[in-house]
């Protein structure tokens, strides 16, 4: 993926849905949903876990993701 990604996080408004992956023991982790926040040093994205807050100190992609498709009728 082209550019900074921890740059790409704190030009992004809050409300937009991104994928923020991370290094974690063992491997990779991500988190995709709602940007809600960026500091200095974290960002917290809404998953439809809950709020995840993820080190910038660890991020190593970010993207724009398009908004979910529609859930379907029973």
């Amino acid at each position: 993926m082209p550019g900074d990604p921890v740059a790409f996080l704190r030009s992004c408004p809050t409300g937009t849905r991104v994928t923020v992956r991370r290094r974690v023991d063992g491997g990779w982790s991500d988190a995709l949903g709602y940007l809600r926040e960026v500091s200095a040093d974290a960002c917290v994205v809404e998953t439809r876990r809950g709020l995840v807050t993820v080190p910038l100190d660890v991020v190593t992609h970010a993207i724009r993701v398009p908004p979910p498709p529609p859930r379907r009728p029973r």
